[in-house]
């Protein structure tokens, strides 16, 4: 597979993970600072478990990484997502901007 070809599909499997509202919520809020798993969930108000099966697929497609913060978890943005000047995400494929 050609180096382009593999950056194609690396996009669109990513554009596939974010084609969910929930995962793009999980992003918007991490724009501004790391947070923690509850308070996550306090924002968007979903099941626990729902938004753990949401921060994994984030997880694996490398859009997040997490840390323990104590008995917490703490998410942030992957190192290859960087924040650009306004409420935008450059993901290496395409920018995602947030109004």
């Amino acid at each position: 597979m050609k180096n382009s070809s593999k950056k194609q599909v690396d996009c669109v499997e990513k554009l596939k993970v974010l084609a969910d509202e929930t995962r793009l919520a999980v992003l918007e809020l991490l724009i501004d600072s790391p947070k923690h798993v509850g308070e996550m969930n306090a924002i968007l108000g979903l099941e626990q478990s729902l938004l753990s099966h949401h921060l994994q697929v984030l997880r694996r497609s490398q859009l997040v990484v997490q840390s323990r913060n104590g008995k917490a978890i703490l998410y942030r943005l992957a190192p290859e997502v960087e924040v650009t000047t306004g409420k935008a995400l450059n993901l290496g494929c395409c920018v995602l901007c947030f109004n």
